[in-house]
């Protein structure tokens, strides 16, 4: 079951109009780099799952193992950008829905959308993970049957004018496709760790080999799909059906999938209608679920009844349908989550490498937020202008700014938020030394930690090599463990 989750995790009816959208901009170039970001950052839980289960092996989530790294507090920041990512992968699921019915069926697609919510909400309550992963065997198929039906359209419907082809520049490479090298690749894959259902499932695999297996297989299948999804964008350009790169309408390239479906008879436009409202169901159920069990387990640990939870999560479908059906760009949607999660996780893993046993959590914090917070200033220097600095952090223009500003914050976030760390670090460090000199006691604040062995503390000599996993700051017997001599690790935060 494992490989086949993996694959259909990101397979929700936004990608209908992600994909088609940015290859309409960027051409073959950007199909290619968009489906290779997309299928291969999985191989990274391939690689970082044997390890985070080695260094937190009760652990389910990455934010378990943050919580043993680095304390409460950067556990309960990262269950917040979570939650964050999960809002927005929430709404721009209901916006594609909506903009697809509005599209092919010519009706308010705001009734859709509510009666979408209302569904999932009844039965994710009645069924939990357990009817999320049924619906999810059906999400696949529905993507496969869509991509059918657009190739039986390409092939027998459309009519593709070759003289549109040298003309559209599609072919060639371009700005933005070089720009996609860096920035896709960046984006996706940290975005890919604020994703429980992946972690879910690292963690749920029987051995590292199988683990190798499931992901391999659902990288080339992602890989498959996503080009062919998107090389719609393309035929439909040269088809005529949409402008391409249009500076004054750029949204137009999203609808280049279900323009191709528009030529098919009535009934098969019915047909695939309700295949699409299928597939968000799908896709939404299981973001809603995930948002459910992060808030439960990741903010209140299991102590708040989870129907408190669930009628959370009812009311924030409220400002999802309503910033749904405003949204008019489901690939800007996406950037800006990724954008989140470009700050945040790359400060965050500086922690699995044993080098830095000296990191807490105070510089996680303060270097993800110290990373969005480089991105407005490098929007403030770069357009002279605080309001499109502030602007930046949404990415209101998208990709289609036409120059260096997505680019540009795309390596602030990272950059900035290491050295918002590094900076925090110092900071840290000062005011621990300046107090142990006030206390007259020893400065510790470098020395190894405490490692665990049978319950019982002990020093780390310098020569002596600690798995950064069990390697703690403070490190208590755990006297609920059903397990004798299992300890209780605890992070620090400052």
């Amino acid at each position: 079951m494992y490989p086949q989750h993996q694959q259909q995790a990101s397979l929700g009816s936004a990608i209908l109009f992600a994909y088609p959208q940015l290859a309409t901009i960027s051409g073959v170039q950007g199909v290619i780099v968009y489906a290779l970001s997309s299928a291969l950052p999985l191989f990274a839980f391939a690689w970082l799952g044997p390890i985070i289960r080695r260094k937190c092996p009760q652990g389910f989530v990455l934010t378990e193992w943050t919580r043993q790294r680095y304390g409460d507090a950067a556990a309960l920041y990262l269950s917040f950008m979570t939650l964050v990512t999960l809002f927005l992968y929430m709404v721009s699921e209901l916006s594609a829905v909506g903009q697809v019915v509005n599209m092919l069926a010519g009706i308010d697609g705001l009734p859709v959308l509510i009666v979408e919510c209302i569904i999932t909400t009844i039965y994710t309550s009645l069924g939990g993970f357990k009817i999320s992963f049924f619906t999810d065997n059906i999400q696949g198929a529905m993507v496969m049957a869509l991509v059918i039906i657009a190739t039986i359209s390409i092939g027998v419907e459309t009519k593709i004018d070759t003289s549109l082809i040298a003309e559209s520049g599609l072919l060639k490479g371009n700005l933005l496709g070089w720009q996609l090298v860096y920035i896709l690749p960046v984006a996706l894959l940290t975005n890919s760790f604020f994703l429980s259902h992946f972690w879910l499932r690292t963690f749920a695999s029987k051995t590292d080999r199988d683990l190798w297996t499931g992901i391999s297989l659902a990288v080339v299948a992602i890989l498959v799909i996503f080009v062919l999804v998107g090389c719609t964008g393309l035929v439909a350009v040269w088809a005529g059906l949409v402008p391409g790169d249009d500076p004054e309408n750029p949204v137009d390239g999203g609808i280049a999938f279900f323009a191709l479906l528009q030529q098919l008879p009535s009934w098969v436009v019915g047909i695939v209608i309700v295949m699409a409202v299928t597939l968000s169901t799908a896709a939404f159920d299981s973001f809603q679920t995930a948002m459910v069990t992060s808030a439960s387990n990741d903010l209140f640990r299991n102590r708040l009844n989870i129907w408190w939870i669930r009628a959370g999560v009812v009311v924030i479908m409220v400002p999802v349908v309503v910033i749904a059906i405003r949204a008019p760009s489901i690939l800007q949607i996406y950037l800006i989550s990724d954008l989140v999660s470009a700050a945040t996780i790359p400060v965050l893993c500086l922690g699995l490498s044993e080098r830095f046993y000296f990191w807490r959590g105070f510089e996680v914090v303060v270097g993800g937020l110290g990373g969005l917070f480089t991105v407005f200033l490098f929007g403030l220097v770069y357009y002279q202008d605080a309001q499109k600095g502030a602007e930046l952090l949404l990415l209101q223009q998208g990709l289609f700014t036409g120059d260096w500003g997505c680019f540009g914050a795309f390596v602030a976030a990272p950059v900035g938020g290491i050295l918002w760390g590094f900076g925090a670090l110092g900071l840290r460090l000062g005011i621990q030394y300046f107090g142990a000199k006030r206390k007259g006691v020893r400065f510790d604040a470098l020395d190894k930690p405490f490692v665990a062995e049978g319950g019982q503390e002990q020093l780390v000599g310098e020569n002596q090599h600690v798995d950064s996993g069990i390697l703690r700051d403070e490190v208590v017997a755990d006297d609920s463990s059903d397990a004798p001599g299992i300890a209780k690790i605890k992070g620090k935060f400052f």
